[in-house]
C-alpha cells in the first residue's frame, strides 16, 4: 500500500473542516473568514476532540503562499489611480486615524505591563480596519451610493497603502529591537525607491508585454503568466530585503493598470481563495484556547478601547477634513473591525520572533469580536448622531458647520503654489529614483560584472555606460520637463515674475549636472569624473533635440500604457452605444441655472429631451441612479448619457439667463456596460423594477436591444426576454462588480 504524504492528509483535513464551518456560517449569514478561523482551531494541536494537523510547519509554508495571493489581489483592487483619485478628505482623516491608533494601540500595550516589541506590534494591528468586512456590510445594507461610504472607501486604499509601509517600518524595528531615527528613514526612502523603480518599470513593459502577446494569452496562459509575474515580484522584493507580500502587493497594483487587470482578477479569484482559506486556518490554528482564557480580560480591554478609540479617532479625523458631523459619525461607526493586514502584521512578529506567543491569539480574538459587531455599530450610526447632536451646544453645532462649509469652499491654490508645490515634488520624486539607481549599479552591478564578466576600467566603464542609460530619461526629465505648464505660462506673463522662474530653471540643470557627476565618482577618480561630466553637457547641449525626442517617446509609451485600460473603456463604451450614437458627458450646473432647486420629475428631461441623468456628484457624495424626486444644486457635477444633439440642448437647457454655456467633459467615475440576457438566466420574465438590478448596482438601464428592435429609456415595467441586450450606465467599480459576480 502506497503512503500517502502527510500534507495531503493535512490539506484534505483542513479543507474539509473548512468546507463545513464555512457552509455554517454562510447559513448564519455571517462572514466566511470566521468560520475559517474556528476551523482551525478545531484541527490544532489546542484542540483535542477533533483529528489534529501532522504537520504544522508545512501548513504554515501554505499559508505564507496564502499571504501572498492574498495580498495580490489585494493589490488588482488597489491601483494607484484610486489613490490618486480619493482627495485630500479621505487622506487626512486616515492619517488622524492612523497616528491615533499607533500611539493607543502602543498605549495598552504599556498600561498591561507588555514588552515593548508587543506594544509596537499591537499598535500598528489595531491600526488598520478589515476592507473585507466593510465592504461586505455595506453591500448586505445597501450603503455604498452613501456620502460617508465614500469616504470610508477612500480611507481604507490610504489604510492598505500605509499598511504596506508599516510591514517594512515594523521589519526595520524588529531587527534592530528599538527605535533608530536614521535607519527607518533609510528605510523609508529605500521602500519609496523600490516602490518607484518597480511601478515605472513594470507601467513601462508589462501592458506592451501584453498587447504583443495577446492574441497567445488564453485563460490559462495569461494565469500562467499572471502568477509568474506575482511571484518574480516576490523574489525581488526579498532579494532587496523587503516582505515577500509586499512584491506581490506591488505587482498586483501594476496589472490593476493593465486592460488585463479584471481577466486577471477573475482568474486568480480561485487560486486566491484555495490558498487564503488555508492561510485564515493556519491563522485559527495558533489558537491556544488556554491563552484566550488566562487573556480573557485584556482581550476584552483591548476590544472595547479599540472599538471606543476607532470611532473617536475615525470621527475626529473626518471632523477635521471638514466632514460635516453626520457623515463623520457614520464613518466612525463603519470602521471599528480589524481583519487581513492586522493578521499579516501579527504573522510577522512571529516570524520575526520578535512578539509574544499571547499577541496572534488576542488579535484574532479582538478581529472575531469586532467582526461580528460590525453590523450592529453601522445601525447604531445614526442613534448615535441624533443623541450627540441633540445634546450638542448649538454655538458648537455652528462653529462645526461653518467649518465643514469653510472646508467645502477654500479657493484654488495660487499658481505660485501650484507651480511650487509641483516642483519640490517632481525634485525629491527625482532624486530619490536618480541616487537610489545610482547606489544600486555601484553596490551591486559593478561587483557582479567584475566577478562574472569584466574586471578592472572596462568592467567600470561598461557599468557606468549602462547606469547612464537607464538614467538618461530620468535626468533629461528632471532638467527639462514642463511641470505645470498652465500655470506656469500664468506666472510667465507676468515680466517680474520670469527672473525666480528661470533661477528655478536653472536649479534643476544644476542638480542635473550634480547628479551626473556623482555617477562619474561613483566609478572613475576626481578629474576623469570632472572631465567626463563636461563631455556629456557638452553632448546633451549638441544633441538636445534628439535627445529630447527621444525622451517625449519613451514618456508616450508610459503614460500610453499607464491610462490604456480607461482608453479601451471609453472606446468600448462609445462603441456599444453606437446604435443610438450617444455618449456620456459631465456637466459643471452653474450658479443661476433656471433649473436650479427642481427635482428631475419637475426638470422632465427624459420626456422633453430624450437624456438620462445617471448619476449627480455632490462634493464627495455620489447619488448613483437619483430618483425623480432628487433635486438639482449650483455646483453639481451632472452626468448625462444621449445623443451630441440631446448634449447640445441639455446644456441651453441649464444655461443660466444671463450666464455662459456650461462646457461638457468626458466622465471619469460613469460608463456604460452591456448585459447579455442568455437562456435559462433569472431575469427571464421579470420586470426591470422587480429584478432589482437598479439596487444591486446603483446604475439606471438606459437601453435594451431585442431582435434588432431598440428600446430607448425603457419603462420600468418592461420585462426582460432571453436574448436580449441590456445596457447598464453608471459607477464602472459597482456595475463591474455586479457583472462578475454573474446575474442574480
Amino acid at each position: 500500500m502506497s503512503h500517502l504524504p502527510l500534507l495531503i492528509q493535512d490539506l484534505a483535513l483542513i479543507l474539509i473542516v473548512a468546507g463545513i464551518t464555512t457552509l455554517l456560517f454562510k447559513r448564519l449569514k455571517q462572514p466566511v473568514v470566521l468560520g475559517y478561523l474556528l476551523a482551525g482551531l478545531l484541527v490544532s494541536p489546542g484542540f483535542s476532540l477533533f483529528p489534529t494537523v501532522s504537520d504544522p510547519h508545512n501548513i504554515r509554508l501554505w499559508a505564507e503562499i496564502g499571504v501572498i495571493f492574498l495580498l495580490f489581489n489585494l493589490g488588482l483592487e488597489f491601483s494607484f489611480k484610486k489613490l490618486m483619485r480619493i482627495g485630500g478628505t479621505a487622506s487626512i482623516t486616515a492619517l488622524i486615524e492612523i497616528a491615533a491608533m499607533l500611539a493607543i494601540g502602543f498605549s495598552i500595550g504599556r498600561a498591561l505591563g507588555w514588552p515593548l516589541m508587543d506594544c509596537i506590534f499591537l499598535g500598528g494591528i489595531l491600526s488598520v480596519a478589515s476592507t473585507t468586512i466593510i465592504i461586505r456590510t455595506f453591500d448586505e445594507m445597501n450603503l455604498k451610493g452613501k456620502r460617508f461610504a465614500n469616504l470610508v472607501l477612500g480611507v481604507l486604499i490610504v489604510e492598505d497603502l500605509v499598511a504596506v509601509v508599516l510591514m517594512v517600518l515594523l521589519s526595520t524595528i524588529a531587527a534592530s529591537r528599538q527605535f533608530a531615527g536614521t535607519e527607518m528613514l533609510l528605510s523609508v526612502v529605500k521602500l519609496i525607491f523600490f516602490l518607484l523603480l518597480w511601478f515605472i518599470g513594470g507601467i513601462f513593459f508589462i501592458p506592451s508585454f501584453f498587447r504583443w502577446t495577446r492574441r497567445l494569452l488564453n485563460d490559462e496562459t495569461m494565469l500562467v503568466v499572471s502568477l509568474g509575474l506575482c511571484l518574480m515580484m516576490v523574489i525581488l522584493a526579498s532579494k532587496a530585503g523587503f516582505s515577500p507580500a509586499l512584491g506581490a502587493f506591488i505587482m498586483g497594483s501594476i496589472l490593476a493598470e493593465t486592460t488585463q487587470a479584471e481577466r486577471i482578477e477573475q482568474l486568480i479569484r480561485p487560486v486566491k481563495d484555495l490558498f487564503g482559506a488555508v492561510f485564515f486556518v493556519s491563522v485559527g490554528m495558533l489558537i491556544n484556547p488556554e491563552v484566550l482564557v488566562n487573556y480573557a480580560g485584556p482581550i476584552t480591554i483591548i476590544t472595547i478601547a479599540f472599538i471606543v478609540s476607532k470611532i473617536f479617532s475615525v470621527t475626529s479625523g473626518a471632523l477635521i477634513a471638514g466632514q460635516p458631523l453626520k457623515t463623520s459619525v457614520y464613518a466612525g461607526m463603519s470602521m471599528g473591525q480589524i481583519g487581513e493586514f492586522s493578521f499579516i502584521i501579527a504573522s510577522l512578529g512571529i516570524t520575526l520572533k520578535v512578539t509574544g506567543d499571547y499577541l496572534y491569539p488576542i488579535a484574532v480574538a479582538v478581529s472575531v469580536l469586532t467582526t461580528f459587531s460590525t453590523p450592529y455599530m453601522v445601525k447604531l450610526a445614526l442613534p448615535l448622531y441624533t443623541s450627540i447632536d441633540r445634546h450638542l451646544p448649538s454655538r458648537w453645532r455652528k462653529i462645526l458647520m461653518r467649518y465643514s462649509e469653510g472646508t467645502q469652499s477654500i479657493s484654488a491654490a495660487s499658481d505660485w503654489q501650484i507651480v511650487l508645490r509641483s516642483y519640490f515634488f517632481y525634485v525629491l520624486l527625482f532624486s530619490i529614483m536618480i541616487l537610489g539607481i545610482i547606489f544600486m549599479f555601484s553596490r551591486y552591478v559593478a561587483p557582479w560584472l567584475a566577478a562574472n564578466v569584466t574586471n578592472g576600467y572596462l568592467g567600470l566603464i561598461i557599468t557606468a555606460v549602462l547606469c547612464l542609460l537607464v538614467l538618461s530619461p530620468l535626468l533629461w526629465a528632471l532638467v527639462v520637463r514642463k511641470l505645470q505648464p498652465e500655470s506656469f505660462a500664468n506666472l510667465w506673463g507676468n515680466k517680474k515674475y520670469r527672473g525666480p522662474l528661470l533661477f528655478l530653471r536653472l536649479i534643476r540643470a544644476g542638480l542635473g549636472i550634480v547628479y551626473m557627476s556623482v555617477l562619474l565618482l561613483s566609478f572613475f577618480p576626481f578629474y576623469v569624473a570632472m572631465i567626463g561630466t563636461m563631455f556629456l553637457v557638452a553632448v546633451a547641449i549638441i544633441f538636445s533635440h534628439q535627445i529630447h525626442e527621444f525622451y517625449i517617446r519613451i514618456e508616450e509609451r508610459f503614460f500610453f500604457n499607464f491610462h490604456h485600460r480607461e482608453i479601451q473603456e471609453a472606446k468600448a463604451a462609445r462603441h456599444e452605444l453606437a446604435p443610438w450614437d450617444a455618449h456620456i458627458a459631465q456637466f459643471n450646473l452653474p450658479v443661476g441655472s433656471p433649473v436650479t432647486g427642481m427635482n428631475l420629475e419637475e426638470m422632465g428631461l427624459r420626456e422633453r429631451l430624450g437624456i438620462n441623468i445617471a448619476m449627480i456628484k455632490r462634493s464627495d457624495y455620489i447619488i448613483s441612479a437619483p430618483s425623480r424626486y432628487e433635486k438639482v444644486y449650483p455646483g453639481d457635477k451632472l452626468f448625462v448619457i444621449g445623443t451630441d444633439e440631446q448634449l447640445e440642448q441639455f446644456s441651453k437647457h441649464i444655461e443660466p439667463l444671463n450666464g455662459k454655456t456650461p462646457e461638457a467633459t468626458s466622465p471619469q467615475e460613469v460608463v456604460l456596460k452591456k448585459m447579455e440576457i442568455y437562456p435559462g438566466s433569472e431575469l427571464i420574465g421579470q420586470t426591470i423594477r422587480g429584478s432589482g438590478i437598479r439596487e444591486k448596482t446603483n446604475g439606471l438601464i438606459v437601453g435594451i436591444e431585442r431582435y434588432g428592435r431598440r428600446i430607448l429609456n425603457p419603462d420600468s415595467t418592461t420585462e426582460f426576454a432571453e436574448g436580449d441586450s441590456v445596457w447598464i450606465v453608471g459607477d464602472k467599480y459597482l456595475i463591474s462588480g455586479f457583472l462578475r459576480k454573474g446575474l442574480p
